[in-house]
């Protein structure tokens, strides 16, 4: 659970998890058109936080959704901003204690179908996230990717192939994440990686997916972005590489430099809706 957002066109809901034990967290971001006629089916972004927890940038980041929509440079959708705690990872964790992923695949999902009128096929999804919830978005995208036709990757990671030290922890932090998450298994980390996931899935995703990767070239995970971008090419997967000049690890920054070009995505990824 999470502290409730108040901020414009923003509901926060909760729901039983099943694979959790205890009631879930999540805001939901609808907009006017939903409210002016409830049957109309709209698409749904899926946003993926960083670590910390996400909370602070809720309201920030539907406002400035809100104002795209009104302006015409966004077609009408809902938001999903996914729980991820902490440092999820949004991945079930080896001891069994998070199972984070099943819950947002197999509960969450299902549970927003249910209760809005959503477009509920892989066209009407798309996932989006920043810095862990980059990771998030590229794992869980590439692993399902007939439930979501767009994935937006911005300042993602872990990107890289093994995690021993990461940009923006020290290796200490690196391995206690090892150790919590994966079970101390680097094999088990690169087996549930975005990386991994491409090599297995790169057929359907080079034929059905639109993908994208973000990064400020002054943002400690460059490198590691770039690396990823670079398999993906091997990989023949067609994508998006985009390098914002001048832009660290902010997603507010990156929002900022991208300006109409990510809204762009949007509208391309749910133009065949009309929407």
């Amino acid at each position: 659970m999470t502290p409730k957002v108040e901020g414009t066109g923003l509901s926060f809901r909760t729901f039983r998890s099943k694979a959790a034990g205890p009631d879930v967290s999540f805001h939901i971001y609808a907009p006017p058109a939903y409210k002016a006629d409830p049957t109309r089916r709209l698409p749904v972004v899926y946003w993926l936080h960083g670590s910390g927890g996400g909370v602070a940038g809720i309201a920030r980041l539907s406002a400035l959704l809100d104002d795209a929509i009104a302006a015409g440079r966004c077609p009408p959708l809902f938001m999903v901003f996914v729980n991820g705690l902490r440092m999820g990872m949004y991945v079930d964790w080896a001891n069994g204690q998070v199972p984070l992923e099943t819950i947002i695949i197999h509960e969450l999902l299902p549970h927003i179908d249910a209760n809005w009128p959503t477009i509920g096929s892989r066209d009407g999804r798309l996932l989006d996230g920043f810095s862990m919830g980059g990771y998030g978005a590229g794992r869980l995208g590439f692993l399902y990717p007939e439930l979501f036709g767009s994935v937006s990757m911005m300042g993602a990671g872990p990107m890289q192939e093994r995690l021993e030290r990461t940009p923006r922890a020290s290796g200490v932090v690196a391995a206690d994440l090892l150790v919590e998450v994966y079970g101390g298994s680097q094999e088990r980390f690169e087996a549930v990686s975005p990386r991994r996931y491409a090599e297995q899935n790169a057929e359907t995703l080079s034929r059905n997916s639109r993908l994208r990767l973000v990064i400020g070239d002054q943002d400690e995970t460059y490198q590691n972005n770039r690396a990823f971008h670079e398999h993906l090419t091997r990989l023949k997967i067609p994508h998006d590489w985009i390098v914002l000049p001048g832009v660290g690890h902010n997603p507010i920054g990156l929002l900022a430099a991208l300006g109409d070009r990510h809204w762009a995505f949007y509208r391309e990824a749910f133009a065949r809706h009309g929407t």
